[in-house]
């Protein structure tokens, strides 16, 4: 089975951020020329080819109708769609049925050439109502919503008021009027940090940051030539009626949505409108970014790209399928995610990396992992998980993409609420986490992936007191005979560091003795997945739960990946399950010396405290890697 995700390879340039809204107004100027034409398609010149079989991407403008609310995305949305956006004329006053009607027959036009493929709407604050309508209207078309502000919340804004006030206002004093909502619609500082690199030096980012601002507050007057006086006016109609149309049919929307809600909307009550939909819509999920303005496509942040990964979004049929749908990092998620979502951690515990060649040497860095696949990495789960993000982070430093076997609760929505902002959880799917089962096991050793699992899985990870370091295995060996049926290799690795950033103060034995924390997690434990059958013991069958902790001074993680396991033409695997059970049990030992290994060898380290190593990056690089021990 061919890897569809190979197209694009780990670390791939997305273009995130080469793009600013200086570019979006000076290619603004170009189309708003009156040329009296009706409302039409066009697919932005950088969006180049997508990858085969990839789903159509509709874009639905805001109150500007340009089209061009995506600019900042389209290089990274153009690799994995098949990217349309809508320009409605400045001077075209096509009423909201027409323009519904216009979405609505190219998204039949899409469906009808390709039944299988989902069709995904954004839509931009006026767009979002009309993709709420299109979707109303077309219940049995597969149709995946993503909604940043939507204008449905018009009839409690900041603009309805206004309408009256525009109608008497002289042409003279008109040109101020855009420039005024500019700053209401959006943040101009978020909108001038596009581009700035975040690991700069604070003088660098201020230099750079002044020079964008004062390059752009000048070309927001043109907002006035963008959006004139008549067109306002005929717009604050339009979106009076695209309100009230959307909200009349929200019962009647099927289609998955994704709403996008700024903190700092001061145009539309977003975060308000964020919860009313939740509570409306049958299949809807929230992410709130609080400190963003109206035009949040338009700022610095998060891509959208991003966003629909973080979120489960993104497939290429009517399920998602977490191998085929799979959409590798770039590079402008993994610079964020190193130093905004895992950055503190990786930071504070700079991981110290070894590997084992062939001949049995240990060595630093990662010479002695494979790199090409099927790969299966086995390991010991830290408490809580906490190896995982310097782990993925130093696998992709060497472009290797890591698809970690994660508990399913980590794919649910029983926990999100209409405040849930982007999180660690979010960043784990960007980064290749899939549900752990069977299946997907099989799926990603048949496509020669790197693997990375763990026995011991929640029950590990939640040890208790006492247990530091035990692994709390299984006694099954499946994943040794699917290595053997694909011939992966399998890496047994070490992990230890646990025991120097927190100290287990309440597990899972303290916090059942309180009544109603322990109803609490029974009640959660009980309505969420599973990853194993019941019979499988307690590795299967551990409560989930947040653990009380005490954190420490923080020391260092350290990790030792094993001399590899070839299982490629050990076909007796498969058959004899003793042999199977040798292997099992070898892996096993394996990875408890490697944990041995760590623990004794990192009493030698000179950078094991934080206070060291923040003495070695104030004398070198802050970004230049810390030494450790030899091996």
């Amino acid at each position: 089975m061919k890897d569809v995700s190979k197209d694009l390879e780990a670390l791939w340039d997305d273009g995130y951020g080469t793009k600013t809204v200086k570019d979006y107004l000076d290619v603004a100027k170009e189309m708003i020329r009156p040329d009296g034409g009706p409302p039409r398609w066009f697919c932005p010149l950088e969006c180049g080819q997508p990858r085969k079989n990839s789903p159509t991407l509709l874009f639905l403008p805001g109150m500007d109708g340009v089209g061009l609310g995506l600019i900042l995305h389209h290089k990274a949305l153009g690799k994995v769609f098949e990217v349309w956006c809508l320009h409605i004329p400045v001077y075209d006053r096509t009423p909201f049925e027409g323009l519904v009607k216009f979405v609505e027959e190219t998204v039949r036009t899409k469906h009808a050439a390709s039944p299988n493929r989902p069709i995904y709407l954004v839509g931009d604050s006026f767009g979002g109502c009309l993709a709420l309508a299109v979707a109303a209207r077309n219940p049995k078309i597969d149709l995946v919503l993503i909604l940043a502000n939507p204008a449905t919340s018009f009839g409690r804004s900041q603009l309805q008021p206004l309408l009256p006030i525009l109608e008497a206002l002289p042409d003279g004093l008109h040109d101020t009027v855009p420039y005024l909502l500019s700053f209401v619609m959006g943040d101009p500082l978020k909108m001038a940090t596009i581009g700035i690199e975040n690991r700069l030096p604070p003088k660098s980012k201020i230099e750079q940051l002044s020079g964008n601002l004062t390059a752009l507050l000048p070309l927001l007057s043109g907002l006035a030539d963008i959006i004139p006086k008549e067109t306002l006016l005929w717009k604050l109609k339009l979106l009076n009626s695209a309100a009230a149309y959307a909200n009349s049919r929200l019962h009647a929307v099927k289609a998955e949505v994704l709403v996008l809600a700024s903190g700092k909307d001061y145009m539309l009550p977003s975060a308000d409108e964020a919860k009313r939909l939740k509570s409306s819509l049958q299949n809807c999920n929230v992410r709130l970014f609080k400190d963003h303005g109206h035009t949040i496509l338009l700022e610095v942040g998060i891509s959208l790209l991003t966003i629909i990964k973080g979120t489960s979004k993104y497939r290429c049929s009517r399920r998602l399928d977490f191998v085929s749908d799979f959409v590798p990092p770039s590079m402008s998620e993994f610079k964020y995610a190193s130093d905004e979502a895992f950055g503190f951690i990786c930071v504070a515990t700079a991981a110290a990396m070894f590997s084992t060649l062939d001949d049995g040497r240990i060595v630093k860095g990662l010479a002695g992992v494979p790199k090409e696949g099927p790969v299966l990495f086995v390991g010991y789960h830290m408490l809580m998980g906490f190896e995982l993000s310097p782990l993925v982070e130093g696998f992709l430093r060497e472009k290797i993409v890591v698809r970690g076997l994660a508990h399913p609760v980590l794919f649910t929505d029983s926990q999100e609420t209409s405040t849930s902002e982007f999180s660690l959880q979010d960043w784990l799917k960007v980064m290749g986490a899939v549900p752990v089962t069977a299946s997907n096991i099989f799926r990603l050793l048949s496509t020669k992936s790197h693997v990375l699992l763990y026995p011991g899985g929640a029950r590990e990870a939640l040890h208790y007191k006492g247990e530091e370091y035990k692994l709390c295995w299984p006694k099954q060996q499946e994943f040794v005979r699917m290595a053997a049926r694909f011939g992966a290799t399998i890496v047994p690795f070490g992990t230890v560091g646990e025991d120097d950033i927190a100290e287990l103060a309440l597990d899972y034995n303290d916090l059942k003795q309180i009544p109603l924390v322990n109803d609490f997690i029974r009640e959660m434990s009980r309505n969420g997945p599973r990853p194993r059958d019941e019979s499988a013991g307690e590795v299967a069958s551990q409560d989930i739960f947040i653990p009380g902790l005490l954190p420490k001074v923080p020391g260092r993680f350290y990790y030792l990946f094993g001399k590899p396991i070839e299982t490629k033409g050990k076909e007796e695997l498969l058959k004899d399950k003793n042999y199977a059970n040798e292997l099992y049990l070898q892996v096993k030992s394996d990875v408890e010396h490697n944990i041995d290994y760590l623990l004794k060898k990192r009493e030698e380290d000179p950078y094991r405290s934080v206070i060291d190593r923040t003495l070695y990056h104030a004398i070198y690089h802050p970004r230049q890697e810390v030494p450790s021990f030899d091996p």
